[in-house]
């Protein structure tokens, strides 16, 4: 209890000059409830002596008064009331002496200057809590303006839910929250110090909740309900209506902001989940249109049943792709799509891959080797990336189940048609014109890879960077190609070279350094210019005979390398060859070779760094990407017919995918490639592959991650080629977003704003993630709120716009004055406020919504 107030009034009497031929002054206090009998303790006053009246020492006081202490100025505090003068022992002295009186609510509106006399009974009632001074404390901190008696229950409310403002939501929230837990402490807090009827007053008056029966968990379904009427196209079950509030605008904010709240969001689902099982939800959903609750993201049970129905209809060959894909986009604004990201990434790369095959109608078109390298790297490339993102969010979903049958159709399209199709094709392809010159005439090849392409650099004195990173297959490059164009300034531009065969580290690795001549023993150890090719130290070498200033290192070498250690490793240097081995570390190995699509994205994560911190620490200006080689992976078993035995020959060297010999007849399912494209025209050795996708016969696991082959997989090797441009228009920024409509006048509490995306998202425009909702002048928000991604890559106009519905709470709004549309950048590493709109909001109808 803050007693200044009192000290400050009862100090003003003792400080007067006694009047009357009074030599002192002496003040009975008499406390009719006692409301002071425990803060006198603490009260002292600079000029007089306190003593606290008791029903025994009257006496006492009367002689120390008039005989002991005839000079010092008292203050008699009794805890009661005043007694009858016939029952006052102390009566004389009482009448030439003066009263003082007070209570706490009177003293506690003082202290808070509250002047509306009306308002005692409010504090009156309160005077339990303010008995404690850290309510006190906290009551006072949020510094309330115009006292009303709603803001003096909303701010004893909030001290008790322990709330940095003053703010009935978040009083409701925190109740519910707190509910969950079983023993609700604040709700218990409200009884024992506050005052619980206010509460559900409040509850009523601003959410609509009218039930006899006061229930927390009525009024977590009504809000919900009352909710899900907003998106809902379907006629509410009778069962529900009765829950829908008639404050909706009020119950659709609160909802709105609670779900979308970075902390507050998981106890939401929480809540959430018991109150759909009470409603059974589930119950309705298989008799509804999917189109009628597609904006419906109360409800975890919508996104269940959404992604049910479109796996089931995927499955069952109902190939509406684009119905799909659009549906699947709508669920990247609702609440739960975070929960379910992997489920809908996964459904969406599914619905790409069938659409693929639908699209080129089960039949791989090109015929010569030509056609099919330039169809592959053009578009049937595709088919290996969504294959690989399926399984990569697939492989998260928690549970597989609803994706059995479908994970069976991806993996039977891409397997036993598309790989098994474009296989046979290529193979073909291969016996008729490569056998002999296996080299494509046009198509640039591995083997001349530092020829055709690092020479140049060194020949005009200019330092390049060449980054081999293992097993970086095409479509992967692809992916990574848009990751560097999106994250670092400059521009990366893609090629790709006819890779070598045998498709393994050994050849490939030795394919892309500088030589005179390249020589393999029978042994199949490789060596260059008589130096052997294995190991990052002897490439060093290797490269050190064709350049001044080189360094060959390798990428874990370089993990923990801070700034100046990358410039004491590459200062003076021109040429630098680093070597990068994520994807095949894990793919060769049988324990981890499911987890090679993961070892992708960790390849694209050491790939992005390490090029950012080759510009930012030694201004690196072109870089190289390339890989030795390829890979073929699929996720089924392989059967005795995906095998093929190995031959009696003397061999150099084999693998899954291929053999090494001097041979000369011909072996069935096989294609028998001349080396000599490689070793030179003396050379009698062969690569002896398997057709198709087919692997030979080798004891052990770890057959469905291989390469050494022929395949386009395997042998497309991408080339991506970076150069750092420091100006600005090669720095990818984030496309615009614009409120088209016209005018700043809200008349409606339900409003529909446009918003339309200026560019289409490219190499150099990305994506942009908004958040929008309304505030007042304070920063308090007001509306609902709206989730925009503005990631279109169409030219047309109307598939960049984007139309948001927003409501606003049931409170009254000045015309005069301005509130705020916030569009809210997502990306925490930017400024969060990508625009502030003013608008005045002049309601046409008072009621909800226009009603």
């Amino acid at each position: 209890m803050n007693l200044l107030e009192v000290k400050k009034r009862l100090e003003e009497i003792f400080n007067k000059e006694p009047m009357d031929g009074k030599k002192r002054n002496i003040v009975f206090w008499y406390d009719d409830e006692g409301e002071f009998a425990e803060d006198i303790e603490e009260l002292k006053l600079d000029n007089a002596k306190i003593i606290k009246l008791a029903d025994n020492n009257s006496f006492h006081i009367k002689y120390l008064l008039e005989k002991e202490d005839t000079e010092s100025n008292y203050l008699l505090y009794s805890p009661s009331s005043k007694p009858m003068p016939r029952d006052n022992w102390l009566l004389d002295i009482l009448k030439y002496s003066e009263e003082f009186s007070t209570d706490k609510a009177t003293l506690i509106m003082r202290d808070f200057k509250v002047g509306d006399p009306s308002l005692r009974n409010v504090f009156k009632g309160y005077l339990k809590f303010f008995g404690n001074k850290e309510r006190y404390r906290k009551f006072a901190s949020y510094h309330i303006d115009k006292f009303t008696k709603e803001k003096v229950d909303i701010a004893v409310l909030s001290t008790l839910c322990r709330l940095s403002v003053a703010d009935f939501e978040q009083v409701v929230k925190k109740i519910l929250i707190e509910e969950l837990e079983g023993e609700n402490k604040y709700l218990e807090a409200i009884e024992n110090f506050g005052n619980i009827d206010a509460f559900w007053d409040l509850v009523e008056k601003r959410y609509g909740y009218s039930f006899e029966e006061r229930s927390l968990e009525k009024l977590t379904i009504m809000l919900l309900v009352t909710h899900l009427s907003y998106t809902l196209e379907e006629d509410m079950p009778t069962t529900w209506v009765e829950y829908v509030s008639p404050k909706r605008s009020d119950a659709i904010v609160f909802i709105s902001n609670f779900m979308n709240h970075s902390a507050d969001g998981k106890y939401y689902d929480l809540l959430a989940d018991k109150a759909q099982e009470t409603l059974n939800v589930k119950g309705y959903l298989d008799k509804w249109d999917i189109d009628k609750y597609i904006e419906c993201d109360t409800l975890r049970a919508f996104d269940e049943a959404i992604l049910d129905r479109i796996i089931g209809n995927l499955v069952e060959g109902v190939g509406e792709f684009d119905r799909y894909r659009k549906l699947i986009n709508k669920r990247r604004t609702s609440h739960w799509f975070e929960t379910y990201r992997n489920e809908y990434e996964a459904l969406y790369f599914a619905n790409e891959l069938l659409e693929m095959e639908k699209r080129i109608g089960g039949v791989i078109k090109a015929e010569t080797a030509h056609d099919l390298i330039t169809a592959y790297t053009k578009e049937y490339y595709l088919m290996d990336y969504f294959y690989r993102k399926f399984y990569l969010h697939y492989d998260k979903v928690y549970d597989k189940d609803p994706f059995e049958k479908l994970a069976d159709r991806i993996e039977n399209t891409y397997t036993h048609w598309y790989l098994n199709e474009l296989s046979i094709k290529w193979s073909a392809a291969v016996q008729e014109e490569m056998l002999e010159e296996y080299s494509l005439v046009g198509i640039k090849q591995q083997r001349d890879f530092y020829k055709d392409i690092v020479s140049p650099f060194t020949r005009n004195n200019e330092r390049v960077f060449v980054i081999i990173s293992d097993a970086l297959r095409y479509e992967a490059a692809k992916e990574l190609l848009n990751l560097i164009n999106k994250d670092v300034r400059g521009m990366a531009e893609i090629g790709f070279m006819q890779g070598v065969i045998p498709s393994t580290t050994k050849y490939g690795m030795a394919s892309l350094l500088p030589r005179k001549e390249l020589v393999v023993n029978d042994k199949s150890d490789i060596s260059i210019d008589s130096i052997s090719t294995q190991g990052t130290a002897n490439r060093g070498k290797i490269i050190a005979n064709y350049s001044d200033n080189t360094q060959a290192i390798s990428f874990s070498d370089m993990v923990d390398m801070r700034r100046a250690d990358y410039k004491e490793a590459f200062e003076g240097k021109k040429l630098i060859y680093i070597y990068h081995d994520t994807i095949d570390a894990v793919g060769e190995v049988p324990q981890t070779e499911r987890e090679v699509f993961d070892a992708v994205e960790k390849a694209f994560e050491d790939l992005v760094s390490l090029i950012k911190n080759l510009i930012n620490h030694v201004s690196a200006t072109n870089i190289i990407i390339t890989a030795d080689h390829g890979f073929i992976y699929r996720r089924s078993q392989l059967t005795e017919v995906d095998k093929i035995s190995r031959f009696n020959a003397e061999t150099i060297d084999a693998g899954r995918r291929y053999m090494l010999a001097e041979i000369d007849e011909d072996i069935s399912d096989t294609l028998p490639i001349s080396m000599k494209y490689l070793f030179g025209q003396e050379t009698k050795l062969k690569a002896i592959v398997p057709k198709g996708m087919i692997r030979y016969k080798v004891q052990g696991a770890g057959a469905n991650y291989v390469h050494g082959g022929a395949s386009l997989q395997e042998i497309i090797v991408p080339v991506i080629r970076f150069k750092n441009i420091r100006k600005d228009e090669y720095k990818a920024t984030k496309v615009e977003v614009k409120l088209t409509n016209i005018s700043r006048k809200i008349t409606n509490r339900i409003t529909y704003l446009e918003f339309f995306q200026t560019e289409v998202v490219d190499e150099k425009k990305v994506p942009l993630k908004l958040k929008l909702y309304f505030v007042d002048k304070e920063g308090n928000r007001i509306s609902n709120e709206n989730i925009i991604i503005a990631d279109s890559r169409s030219k047309n106009p109307e598939n960049r716009t984007y139309r948001e519905k927003f409501t606003l709470r049931d409170m009254a709004y000045d015309k005069n004055k301005e509130y705020y549309l916030i569009l809210e950048d997502e990306d925490e590493t930017v400024e969060k406020i990508y625009e502030r709109i003013p608008f005045t909001i002049d309601l046409l109808f008072t009621d909800d919504f226009g009603l």
